[in-house]
């Protein structure tokens, strides 16, 4: 595998150096602001530099360049495999409600025969996440892992952008298909959040909008929680992420607000909070959300037997942002340590992160984790 990796800031251009002319390149990932991806003509850019590459990406909220992370940059990593083929497709979405058919949908174009990974990126704020992961499970065979992430618009949950070859627009969801044996993949999903107060029903919900806890106003509820920080929602309401548990109260997932609703007095999520399920509101610190990191990059690295991966790719939540502030390389600083200097590291901060919490297990949809897909090719 041959990797070259370049950043575009507006004070310094491109550095280390421009992209190159590379007609061998298969894949070019590409993470940016909403902003600087909208005003350059950076897909024709692109397609001019990576002529017989697929092309995919998205906007964020912080883009990850080796161990910096910046805002308002454009971050190019373009991949060459030896023995490896890809093959890519992309769906437009309107409603949210067709989340799963389009995740069915976007699975049956690709053929499965040898087919060993999915890779996604989705819109931020039109998908319904669980939804999406739960259409593309339908239609793939158990063997098929499936990593990725929603895509974001800083802290402003205005508009989140897709990139697809020449393609720029919002309400778009994107895959790669990894084809073959000789690409070894691994991935891990860790965050690092705490429970605190009392437990609470769902006792009325619709997919990924609450309403009702404990048949009292969601919103209401979580304003009250939140004290003087409700003046902010939504994007107050990623310091405090609920955790959702399963039917058996032994695991749980971590859903985050997308937007609020004064009029219905609703909280939509990025993903599924299904009526009668049970909830908690979550809060965390900073060496909590770096041990997350730092556990997620152990767990992505445990299928190799020596060496380091070749390409990891780092997508970790918004919220995280939030909470670790300038502190925020600590956590990549974290990864770096776990891999090795070799590694080349790229990736996004999202509204959500799409992979399997542990190796075996099947891919959900995360919120406020640090989520990591490694790539060795052997």
């Amino acid at each position: 595998m041959k990797i070259e990796q370049c950043r575009w800031t507006v004070n310094q251009g491109w550095e280390p150096n421009s992209p190159n002319v590379n007609q061998s390149a298969h894949l070019v990932l590409v993470f940016g602001g909403t902003d600087i991806l909208k005003n350059g003509n950076y897909p024709q850019y692109l397609r001019n530099i990576y002529p017989s590459a697929t092309i995919i990406g998205c906007s964020t909220a912080g883009e990850i360049y080796s161990t910096q992370v910046t805002d308002d940059t454009i971050v190019v990593t373009a991949i060459e495999f030896e023995h490896t083929q890809i093959k890519g497709n992309y769906l437009p979405i309107t409603r949210t409600s067709d989340s799963f058919a389009i995740g069915a949908q976007l699975a049956q174009s690709f053929l499965t025969e040898d087919l060993s990974h999915l890779f996604v990126l989705s819109d931020g704020l039109i998908v319904n996440g669980s939804d999406l992961i739960a259409g593309l499970r339908s239609q793939l065979p158990d063997r098929v892992t499936i990593t990725g992430g929603l895509a974001g618009d800083g802290s402003r949950f205005a508009e989140t952008l897709i990139l697809w070859n020449e393609l720029l627009e919002k309400g778009i969801v994107a895959a790669i298909a990894i084809y073959g044996d000789r690409l070894k993949i691994g991935y891990g999903s860790l965050g690092g959040w705490t429970t605190f107060g009392v437990k609470r029903v769902v006792t009325k919900s619709q997919g990924n909008v609450l309403y009702e806890l404990d048949g009292l106003s969601a919103l209401e509820l979580y304003k009250k929680y939140l004290g003087d920080y409700a003046i902010g929602l939504p994007a107050s309401g990623l310091l405090f992420p609920l955790s959702l548990y399963n039917s058996e109260g032994d695991r749980s997932v971590v859903r985050t607000i997308l937007s609020v609703d004064e009029e219905e007095q609703s909280l939509t999520f990025a993903g599924d909070v299904p009526e009668g399920s049970v909830v908690q509101l979550m809060q965390t610190n900073f060496d909590r959300l770096v041990d997350g990191a730092i556990g997620a990059a152990q767990t992505s690295t445990s299928h190799i037997a020596e060496g380091s991966p070749d390409l990891a790719i780092l997508i970790s939540c918004v919220g995280r942002k939030l909470v670790l502030k300038q502190r925020i390389e600590e956590e990549v600083d974290g990864v770096r340590e776990v891999m090795g200097q070799s590694t080349v590291l790229t990736g996004f901060y999202s509204y959500g992160e799409i992979a399997p919490a542990s190796l075996g297990e099947r891919c959900e949809l995360h919120n406020q984790t640090m989520t990591i897909t490694t790539f060795s090719e052997q």
